[in-house]
Formats: C-alpha cells, sequence, structure tokens
C-alpha cells in the first residue's frame, strides 16, 4: 500500500513536472510573456523525463499508468490555475483514469 501511494504521488509530481514545462511556453507564444519563461520550462520537462526513470516497471507500463494520473493533473490544473469549474463527467472520467493508474501499477511485478 505504501509503495502505491508513494507511485502515486511521484506521479502526480511528474504530471506537474510536465504541464508546467508547456504551460510556460504556452504563455509565450499565445499570450506574450516573456521568451524567458523558455528556460523554467525545459527545466520543468528535463526533470519530468527524470521522474518517468524512477519506476522500476517496463517503460510502456509506467507511460500507460502516468497517464491516468496526468489526466486527473491537467483536470486539477484547469480548475486552479484556469480557473473554469469542472463537471461530473470531469470528476468522472478523471476518476475512471485513476482507477486505470491504479489497476496497472497493482499488477506491476506480476507479469
Amino acid at each position: 500500500m505504501l509503495n502505491m501511494l508513494k507511485t502515486t504521488l511521484l506521479f502526480f509530481a511528474t504530471a506537474l513536472c510536465e504541464i508546467v514545462g508547456c504551460f510556460l511556453p504556452w504563455l509565450w507564444l499565445k499570450k506574450g510573456a516573456s521568451v524567458l519563461l523558455l528556460v523554467p520550462a525545459g527545466v520543468a520537462l528535463a526533470l519530468f523525463v527524470w521522474l518517468l526513470t524512477l519506476h522500476p516497471a517496463a517503460s510502456g507500463r509506467v507511460y500507460a499508468a502516468y497517464g491516468g494520473v496526468y489526466v486527473c493533473t491537467a483536470l486539477l490544473w484547469l480548475r486552479v490555475v484556469d480557473g473554469v469549474k469542472l463537471s461530473l463527467y470531469d470528476w468522472a472520467g478523471a476518476a475512471v483514469a485513476l482507477c486505470g493508474m491504479l489497476i496497472i501499477v497493482a499488477g506491476w511485478g506480476r507479469a
């Protein structure tokens, strides 16, 4: 159970790095923010890649499980950063995606 919690938290940190790494260039390109935002964006994306390597499973399984957490994190970003109210469908989809991640991670080492 502790391993599942650690993996889930690591995935959320990974997703946050990916979203920040993509959001900062978006601010530059779409909102006229400073080009200097590309520096922390590059750091965030490098950290994203490194965090994905910390999991013991095969890369394809890590990416598949990570996708479920990414969906949840992106929706939370939509709510907190973009200020968009989430619908029942958003919450249901996030729950299904997170359950998919938990199922995949529970099977690590059993295949």
